[in-house]
């Protein structure tokens, strides 16, 4: 059996987007033989413990990622509206304790500075954290895809040059996608030619959102959900093919062997350079200082009744007034939850 590792995966907790349960997905890839998998969920990575712990027991190596958002941009940058934010697909995997440092970083600071309509990174920030991260170019929405696509072969190659020097010693990969899709199909040799021009590796992933094929109209009911839409709507957001699913390495052979042999076996390099640790069941609660003469519990008390003071003047400055019910109920709730 040839060896193949998934290394583009989104789980439940790609919110009303990825349908794949954690337990089945470790119990899955151990019963077709894989090393390991990686998660990669959409701007974030809140399965990470669950997901590390599980693939463990399993013998199966977790590899940690996520798909970010990386905006054109600055992260800081608020001046488009949601039709025009065009964010691109990157996925990146922690190949080192300082790598899933940094991963952790990034996602901070995505949901910290650069929210606007989803989590966004910028360039900036990639090179900032980017040691101890392998990045790959991610899905047709990823920049190099859409480059080639819209812009050419010139222009896409000048993206490929800035992405290995944000993650050098070959720590970037051109990613094609076995999913089926009739853009992925004319895109793949694209990549492949691009890949062999400026020497940069490539890797093989299928983008999987679902753990079966049968799995394709459950997560075309999420999608749903996730625009408001229904099913029988004709403009509403689908895929195209019902190929998103946790194929086999005997597919993988099939559909890239051929072609690329090397992408496949570059999925079981990425993992065996993999190696995160995760220290768990210790106490890394952050101490911090506080005024002198005050308890943690009272600083606390404090800054929260401020906060809610403050709450109170900005809602008189927009409606004008509050009612006393309502502010008494916000104390009420202030109180509670100290």
């Amino acid at each position: 059996m040839k060896e193949f590792v998934h290394l583009h995966l989104h789980s439940q907790y790609s919110l009303l987007d990825g349908a794949i349960k954690i337990e089945d997905l470790v119990r899955k890839v151990a019963g077709m033989g894989m090393p390991a998998v990686a998660l990669t969920d959409h701007g974030g990575m809140i399965g990470t413990v669950e997901f590390y712990e599980k693939a463990n027991r399993e013998g199966i190596k977790p590899i940690i990622g996520a798909e970010v958002y990386v905006t054109p941009g600055s992260r800081h940058d608020r001046s488009t509206s949601q039709g025009e934010e065009r964010s691109h697909h990157l996925i990146l995997l922690a190949e080192s304790d300082e790598g899933y440092r940094n991963l952790i970083r990034l996602v901070s600071l995505a949901h910290v500075e650069g929210f606007y309509y989803r989590p966004r990174v910028d360039k900036e920030i990639l090179r900032r954290f980017s040691r101890g991260i392998i990045a790959t170019s991610a899905c047709l929405q990823g920049e190099i895809p859409v480059l080639l696509a819209q812009e050419g072969k010139k222009r896409a190659a000048e993206a490929v040059e800035e992405y290995k020097e944000i993650f050098p010693d070959g720590r970037f990969f051109l990613e094609i996608q076995d999913n089926g899709l009739t853009a992925q199909n004319r895109a793949n040799p694209e990549i492949i030619a691009l890949a062999r021009r400026t020497e940069t590796p490539l890797v093989a992933t299928n983008d999987c959102h679902y753990l079966e094929r049968k799995d394709a109209r459950v997560h075309d009911v999420l999608l749903c959900l996730q625009t408001g839409k229904v099913i029988g709507a004709a403009d509403r957001m689908r895929f195209e093919t019902d190929q998103f699913y946790v194929k086999g390495p005997e597919e993988f052979e099939r559909a890239f062997g051929h072609v690329a042999p090397d992408a496949l076996k570059n999925t079981v390099a990425i993992a065996e350079r993999c190696h995160v640790k995760l220290d768990l069941g210790q106490n890394k609660i952050p101490e911090f200082q506080v005024p002198e003469g005050m308890t943690s519990d009272q600083y606390l008390k404090k800054l929260a009744t401020d906060g809610l003071l403050r709450r109170f003047q900005e809602m008189r400055t927009r409606s004008g007034k509050i009612g006393t019910q309502a502010e008494e109920n916000y104390r009420k709730r202030l109180k509670y939850e100290l």
